[in-house]
């Protein structure tokens, strides 16, 4: 069984990252989505665990692919999910430069690991999440953004917050 992984901190998960999710699926046996809590980012909107219910919501078509929550190192995740490729978006150059860097450190750690970059569909190279997250603070409309199926938990959540 050939597993791959799909990382990010999923702040909110967008229809760029379902994008990539489903194309690994549909080249890899089963898909571990790993949720990263990542501390090291700021202005985050959502908890850890809203972010893996996000991404649980968005992938249940999806009978390939689990999801879960991981703090640790996304090569250790790897290896004790028996996958042996992770799998990443690129949208630019400088995507490129990190996840070569990163690609290259998660061989050393396990050099089993290989990197696959997946270039960004045209229609979601312009999204990141930081502009999503903006996008909710200013109630716009999230239905080009987001998967339909978490938009009202994403609305639910950031009226509790917001109250």
């Amino acid at each position: 069984m050939r597993t791959a992984i799909c990382s990010g901190s999923f702040d909110p998960i967008t229809l760029g990252h379902l994008d990539i999710i489903r194309r690994a699926a549909a080249c890899f046996d089963r898909v571990c989505v790993c949720v990263s809590p990542n501390a090291e980012k700021k202005n985050q909107m959502f908890t850890p665990e809203q972010k893996l219910l996000l991404v649980r919501t968005a992938v249940a078509d999806l009978p390939n692919v689990e999801a879960e929550l991981f703090p640790g190192l996304l090569a250790d995740f790897a290896v004790e999910h028996g996958a042996n490729v992770i799998v990443r978006g690129v949208r630019n150059a400088t995507d490129f430069d990190v996840e070569y860097q990163m690609a290259l450190i998660n061989r050393g750690i396990h050099p089993e690991l290989e990197t696959m970059l997946l270039p960004a569909s045209a229609e979601y190279q312009h999204f990141s999440s930081s502009m999503i997250r903006e996008m909710i603070r200013y109630h716009q409309p999230l239905e080009k953004y987001l998967p339909a199926s978490i938009v009202p938990l994403v609305r639910e959540m950031t009226e509790e917050t917001k109250g």
